[in-house]
């Protein structure tokens, strides 16, 4: 350039965290100068300082943008090099496991979930009256490979020693602490009432539904207060038990065609699969989609935030409440029908009580952990089209007609298909599961929260 120079100024840009969403643009871009080193992390002798309580993620000392010497065409260049940090760093997607060389647009992370960087360029014109300070040589860009990382002292801090002081709010977030407490609780007691093997059963059944419906919880991904979804399990439990049940088989096994056949009845697969459509499909369906609908309208006359934290405003709160309910059904059902009656026969056929109670047991398990690809999922599937309707208003009808078809169809194959062959039973467990992990997936990508979601909130819209 005639009569000028063009200098290069490089730093960092945070583009990801609270300090990106919330700070000033001079809080989230850090120079980078050709003289030094700067250190990232949370100790606050880094160049770099991010808020310990914030990114519990990084490290103390996480990482280092070190400056290299002059290139021959006058341009400085910088390297990024890992220092032993807990999660990694990650430049464009994969993880560092050497200094590496920058170039302008790098995205760089500390940790997989942590705060985000990106690594720029400006160029400034400089008239010849403008002197630049002379600056200490660094290390030749053609050494850096060597330095894979920075050296440390062999020190061992108080927080290595007994971690459990520094990790605080990650314990419930990240380590899954409320599981386990209950998990050690419900195990206390199973002990506590080994000899009962009613209430055993009870306890036994009620953390196996925990655990199956905890999965659902995490796929979807959604914080819903616990409350609620124990309410729906709950509501569902008492209609089973309340004169709406009466009316409901009433209506769908003596006026429609759905009345279920006896042991002793021989009628062909199609006409089983009529009557499960009508007798077990649209009945049951219907009947655990009332907590949902509840639900719903209560949300829709409470202000907002309640509103948005209680009600059904998409298809994961459809999901979350339809699987909620599809437990206290399963729980019921299995505990007040399946279990009693299997002990009963054995026991009048062997003669002996404790092969009755470990056939109620062996009976039990299944069930309740085969929710995921029973009840759950035709439930679950159900709840994604209420949500979707209450997202889509103008094809409501449409949308909830295909859903409550479609859910008691998946219901009535189940259990049509049982009394006839168990491979068959299992291309349909795998088919009903795999159209209620859809419907989540589905259901993260429509979802108007999906940047707040704890499955979703790193990730861009689709």
């Amino acid at each position: 350039m005639t009569g000028k120079q063009a200098r290069h100024n490089a730093f960092l840009r945070l583009v990801s965290g609270n300090g990106a969403a919330f700070g000033s643009e001079s809080r989230s871009r850090y120079s980078l100068p050709p003289s030094k080193e700067m250190v990232i992390g949370r100790d606050p002798s880094c160049q770099v300082v991010l808020d310990a309580m914030m990114y519990r993620m990084v490290s103390r000392r996480h990482a280092v943008v070190r400056p290299l010497s002059l290139s021959p065409d006058s341009k400085f260049s910088w390297v990024l090099c890992d220092l032993n940090s807990a999660n990694g760093t990650y430049l464009n997607g994969q993880r560092l496991y050497e200094c590496q060389e920058l170039h302008p647009g790098d995205r760089i992370s500390l940790g997989a979930d942590g705060p985000q960087y990106i690594f720029e360029y400006e160029y400034t014109l400089l008239t010849p009256a403008t002197t630049v300070n002379q600056v200490t040589p660094l290390p030749s860009a053609t050494n850096y490979h060597g330095h894979t990382q920075l050296k440390q002292p062999d020190s061992v801090s108080f927080t290595q020693l007994f971690p459990i002081i520094s990790t605080g709010k990650d314990l419930t977030r990240k380590a899954y602490l409320v599981p386990g407490i209950l998990t050690v609780i419900f195990v206390v007691l199973m002990f506590a009432t080994v000899g009962r093997p009613q209430d055993n059963q009870v306890i036994v059944a009620t953390y196996i539904a925990f655990a199956a419906y905890y999965f659902v919880y995490q796929l979807c991904g959604k914080q819903k207060p616990w409350w609620v979804l124990m309410a729906a399990a709950l509501s569902t439990s008492l209609i089973l038990i309340s004169p709406v049940l009466d009316l409901f088989i009433f209506v769908f096994r003596t006026v429609l065609p759905g009345s279920l056949p006896s042991p002793q009845e021989s009628i062909t697969f199609t006409e089983l699969l009529v009557r499960m459509f009508f007798g077990a499909g649209l009945m049951e369906e219907l009947l655990k989609a009332l907590p949902i609908i509840g639900v719903y309208f209560i949300g829709s006359g409470l202000p907002s935030p309640w509103r948005e934290r209680i009600g059904v405003l998409e298809p994961l709160d459809g999901i979350l409440l339809g699987t909620a309910s599809a437990v206290g059904f399963t729980l019921l059902e299995t505990l007040g029908q399946y279990v009693p009656d299997i002990t009963q026969n054995v026991t009048q056929q062997v003669g002996i009580g404790a092969a009755g109670q470990l056939a109620g047991l062996q009976l039990l398990i299944p069930r309740i952990l085969g929710s995921v690809a029973g009840h759950m999922a035709y439930s679950g599937y159900l709840g994604y089209f209420i949500g979707l309707a209450v997202l889509k208003p103008s094809r409501s009808w449409q949308i909830l007609s295909i859903g409550y078809l479609s859910a008691s169809a998946l219901h009535a194959l189940w259990n049509a298909t049982g009394s006839i062959n168990a491979l068959l039973l299992v291309v349909v467990g795998v088919l009903s599961y795999a159209f209620l992990m859809a419907a989540i997936l589905k259901a993260r990508a429509l979802s108007p929260t999906r940047s707040q979601n704890f499955a979703t909130r790193f990730l861009g819209p689709k």
